[in-house]
């Protein structure tokens, strides 16, 4: 573990030291089974008492059937991964999530529904006519959940990005229904990163395809009242809708922001052309990465939206080109809107660079791509709502610019709150429960060394100053911060994270708990798995 401040010379010579030349990494890319009952672990340490609960954590799991592989990251079928934590006790338990995706592809061994990067082809046993119609029926979208989990009051539900969710028993990992949001709500699709307020409220933002093919995104939101407890999806809807840059190519949105007055869209140069999208289901072999392609001259929109009463507020604020898939926080501060980000250089895809078949190439040659690549930086914008000024920021504290220009847009600059070449602070988490939508202090990351996860990061967004575990051949997952009962402080707490550690002879796979203050191990849970890549979760008291 180890300290580091701006300007230190160290830092990245530090970063840099960490090589993976035996390329152990590949092992998180590599399909799993499920287990039948929960497999106790070894504890090393001491875990706190008051720390009883289960983390949820979902991911790729099984990466090929039958004979068929799957082509990108984002295309395994879902995997829903539990360690159980009682009085210094931790189980680990997993399972598939029973998709329809999942299930198809089971029964008929092979790639039945076409996935992020993967193309479906028809049942080559069928004769021509029945591909034919197969062809021709309409796109069957993916629900292949492995990207996200979070609470609707009582229930909880794994998502990916199109417009399926699918419920799930928390206890005991059973998949319990599927739910088509397009048959309580006008959209296509939604984020994998819902808002949750104190009040249970759920806030999420989709893109929507209305008449005459008109392209807005729309902020919904799911209200937890009393006598809507049973089936509170039921009563969701649309709050506020934003316009789109272009109307037949809505940009790829993974994330959104919210202070405590405003939602925060950043529209991005990575645009879904729809009416590639739309004819792609009839031609043999293409994918979603085939819809994705990057407006060169459109650099960055950021828009804005009031909460209550819902209203678009129709600021032009611009800057340049990048690629963005995680807000860090936002929150409002004497008339400005600040707004942390983790942002990708350039208007290249990012996702691109995600094949399975890249990720798992020699160490050399994965580094070779890494610097072909958008390159990552962790990046604070501010958003005057008050347009007086040549520099509009009068904020002390950072040296993010907005200047208004002729045409009335605002252009902005940002502050530069981390940057390493080719070393990524993502995933990013904060103590959200009590600083989500305000002023705060301490952000907690992947870090993404040549897009391959090898350390667990602490970034104080107002000094700059970083902390990092990493050990050798060792691959973390995203840092989930559970705050410690009665804490004053903003990073009294601890961060649990999934790592892998493919040389271990025993229990490579094991739950690390580590103190959020100083990154120092607390303690870790080991078993005798291996256990895949990650992307998302919670903590579930």
């Amino acid at each position: 573990v180890y300290s580091l401040k701006e300007n230190d010379v160290f830092n990245f010579c530090f970063i840099f030291r960490i090589q993976h030349p035996a390329g152990g990494y590949k092992k998180i890319f590599e399909t799993c089974e499920e287990l039948n009952e929960p497999i106790p672990a070894i504890v090393v340490g001491v875990i706190p008492e008051w720390l009883s609960g289960s983390l949820l954590r979902l991911g790729p799991g099984l990466f090929e059937v039958g004979a068929e592989p799957f082509y990108h990251l984002f295309d395994g079928q879902a995997l829903m991964h539990k360690f159980d934590l009682k009085n210094g006790h931790v189980t680990y338990y997993r399972k598939f999530v029973k998709t329809d995706a999942y299930v198809r592809a089971m029964t008929e061994k092979r790639v039945v529904i076409t996935e992020f990067g993967t193309a479906a082809y028809p049942d080559p046993c069928k004769n021509i006519f029945s591909r034919f119609f197969t062809y021709f029926k309409g796109i069957e979208v993916t629900d292949n959940c492995l990207v996200n989990v979070y609470p609707v009051g009582e229930d909880f539900y794994a998502c990916t990005e199109t417009n399926y969710i699918t419920k799930v028993d928390p206890d005991t990992l059973e998949t319990l229904k599927k739910v088509d949001l397009c048959d309580y709500l006008s959209v296509n699709g939604v984020t994998a990163h819902p808002h949750i307020e104190s009040d249970g409220t759920v806030y999420n933002l989709g893109n929507c395809f209305g008449k005459n093919m008109s392209l807005a995104y729309n902020i919904v939101n799911v209200f937890l009242e009393v006598r809507y407890k049973s089936d509170p999806i039921a009563k969701s809807k649309v709050l506020v809708q934003l316009p789109s840059s272009e109307r037949f190519k809505p940009s790829y949105v993974h994330s959104f922001g919210m202070t405590e007055n405003y939602f925060v869209f950043v529209e991005t140069p990575i645009k879904i052309n729809l009416l590639k999208f739309l004819t792609a289901w009839s031609i043999w072999g293409t994918n979603y990465m085939d819809c994705f392609e990057s407006n060169e001259t459109m650099g960055t929109w950021f828009h804005l939206a009031m909460k209550d009463p819902a209203k678009y507020i129709e600021h032009k604020f611009r800057t340049s080109a990048f690629n963005l898939f995680h807000h860090i926080n936002s929150y409002e501060d004497n008339g400005f809107i600040v707004v942390d980000l983790c942002t990708w250089k350039g208007h290249e895809f990012v996702y691109n660079y995600l094949y399975l078949a890249n990720l798992r190439e020699n160490w050399e040659e994965v580094k070779k791509a890494a610097m072909r690549a958008p390159q990552p930086e962790v990046r604070r914008y501010v958003l005057p709502m008050d347009k007086q000024g040549k520099n509009l920021i009068s904020l002390p504290y950072t040296t993010a610019t907005a200047v208004m220009r002729s045409d009335g847009t605002i252009w902005m600059e940002p502050e530069v709150l981390f940057s390493g070449p080719r070393q990524a602070f993502e995933f990013p988490q904060i103590n959200y429960s009590k600083f989500s939508g305000k002023n705060y202090s301490y952000a907690y990351g992947l870090g993404l060394n040549h897009f391959i996860p090898d350390r667990i990061c602490k970034l104080n967004v107002k000094t700059k100053e970083t902390w990092v575990w990493q050990e050798p051949d060792s691959y973390p997952s995203e840092p989930i911060f559970v705050q410690t009962p009665d804490s004053v402080e903003e990073d009294d707490g601890v961060l649990l994270s999934i790592v892998v550690n493919p040389g271990a002879h025993q229990r490579p796979g094991y739950l690390l708990i580590l103190n959020a203050r100083d990154l120092t191990e607390i303690a870790r849970a080991e078993v005798e798995v291996i256990i895949p890549v990650t992307f998302h979760g919670m903590y579930k008291p």
